[in-house]
Order: C-alpha cells, then sequence, then structure tokens
C-alpha cells in the first residue's frame, strides 16, 4: 500500500488526488464563458433593434391596409404615411420599396427592405417583407 492508502474494515480508503495541475481551469472557463455571454450581448444589440423597428413597420402597414378602403385613400397617400413611418423607425427602405396595390375593395401593401448589420468581424444583411391586405376584414 502506498502513503496515501489506508486499510479500514476491509476496503482500502485513498485520499483525494493532488490537483495542484488543475489549477486556472476554472479561471479558464469563466473568461471563456464572460466571451460567449459578452458576444451575445453585442450581437443582441445590433440586432433586436432591427427587429423591433421590422415589428413596428408590419404594425404600421397592417393598420393603413384596414383603414385605406374605408377612408377610400389613393396609393401616393397610403405611400407617404407609410414613408413618414419608415423615416421615423430609422428604416433604410426608400419610397420605390413600398408596393401599393387598391383595386375597388381589396387594399394590398408590401415593403421589401434589407438592413445592413456589422459585426465587425462578419457583414449581415437581413431582409425583410412586411406585408398586409384587407382580405380578413
Amino acid at each position: 500500500m502506498g502513503k496515501r492508502d489506508r486499510f479500514e474494515g476491509g476496503t482500502i480508503l485513498r485520499a483525494a488526488p493532488n490537483r495542484t495541475r488543475e489549477r486556472g481551469g476554472s479561471r479558464f472557463n469563466l473568461i471563456i464563458t464572460l466571451v460567449i455571454l459578452g458576444v451575445l450581448v453585442f450581437v443582441g444589440v445590433k440586432i433586436v433593434p432591427v427587429y423591433f423597428a421590422n415589428y413596428q413597420l408590419q404594425d404600421a402597414v397592417e393598420t393603413e391596409a384596414r383603414f385605406a378602403i374605408a377612408d377610400r385613400r389613393p396609393a401616393n397617400d397610403i405611400r407617404d404615411d407609410l414613408m413618414k413611418k419608415i423615416q421615423e423607425l430609422g428604416i433604410p427602405a426608400r419610397r420605390e420599396d413600398i408596393k401599393v396595390n387598391n383595386q375597388q375593395r381589396l387594399v394590398e401593401i408590401t415593403v421589401d427592405y434589407s438592413v445592413p448589420i456589422d459585426l465587425q468581424v462578419y457583414q449581415l444583411t437581413l431582409q425583410f417583407h412586411p406585408h398586409a391586405d384587407n382580405r380578413t376584414l
């Protein structure tokens, strides 16, 4: 039996192994975890506002489509209102990206735009296509 082994009641008890070689392993794991969390927060700060602005634009498009027939608004007025909302939200869409189909009892609105996101090491382009019509009313 070695120095660390003890014999007690028929079983050999061994002392805990020396852990001096594993020192710093938990620090390394902590640093890796903090780096990953930092990257996730950075990416979230860049991407979440873009999706939130798209959500708000989708709501505005649905509202315009819902009330366009009742107000009997021409396509250019609908386009103007949506352009104001787009500028208010800071969305990089142009007036020509707004498609309005206004026929008799049907109003269909589509906005197609893309948002470039600079993640320092990677350039990401998100494509959005908010769409609404008044068929469900």
